[in-house]
């Protein structure tokens, strides 16, 4: 009998390993990328919301956004056309592709914040602002609105004073174009900005 046993307690314990080791792993945050002057290889983060090659070199400043034929073994391209004012041979991109763009210049921009409504992106290499509330307080913000294509009009996060934090409070990710209310000037990415250089969390806002 024991002979038995044992050899079963045996299979069903290295079962039970197996099925731990064989759920699936929840995917989190976002790979980062320091685009430079020139080529640079990225890839389409798990969430995007862009679905053309045209979008994604718009949102980044790119002039062409090439991808890797397999089968030719060579790298096709769509090309930004500046008379056209339109990407010629635009191409399809989803979640996980591999591409290389061309940039004329490194393409995390700054943005000179005046008192009032500023419009900016959020860089590719500021993937830690992914929510409408991080970027508020990075840019002293009260409110921060995106525009809904379909409503036809911006919805926004605004910061509540005696709460001490954010009401709609959205989700946000690297490459997205909003609008922020800022209530001091400053340069957006500042080097120290997660230091409360443009944010005051923690403190009454003006």
């Amino acid at each position: 009998m024991k002979k038995f046993i044992l050899p079963l307690l045996l299979i069903l314990t290295v079962g039970m390993l197996a099925a731990v080791e064989s759920e699936p792993s929840e995917i989190v945050g976002y790979v980062k990328y320091d685009v430079a002057e020139g080529n640079s290889m990225i890839a389409i983060p798990m969430t995007t919301t862009y679905t053309m090659a045209g979008d994604l070199g718009t949102a980044i400043g790119a002039t062409t956004v090439s991808y890797w034929d397999n089968t030719a073994q060579m790298f096709f391209a769509a090309e930004y056309i500046d008379w056209l004012g339109d990407w010629d041979n635009n191409f399809p991109i989803t979640n996980g592709s591999v591409l290389m763009v061309y940039t004329s210049s490194a393409t995390n921009p700054t943005y000179n914040l005046v008192v009032g409504n500023n419009t900016i992106m959020i860089p590719l290499n500021r993937s830690d602002l992914n929510m409408a509330g991080l970027v508020g307080n990075a840019t002293n913000a009260t409110t921060v609105s995106y525009w809904d294509n379909t409503a036809q009009m911006f919805l926004a996060a605004e910061y509540i004073d005696w709460l001490g934090d954010w009401d709609n409070n959205f989700s946000t990710s690297i490459g997205d174009p909003l609008m922020v209310y800022s209530n001091s000037t400053g340069i957006f990415p500042g080097m120290k900005d997660s230091n409360n250089i443009l944010k005051n969390v923690g403190n009454k806002r003006k």
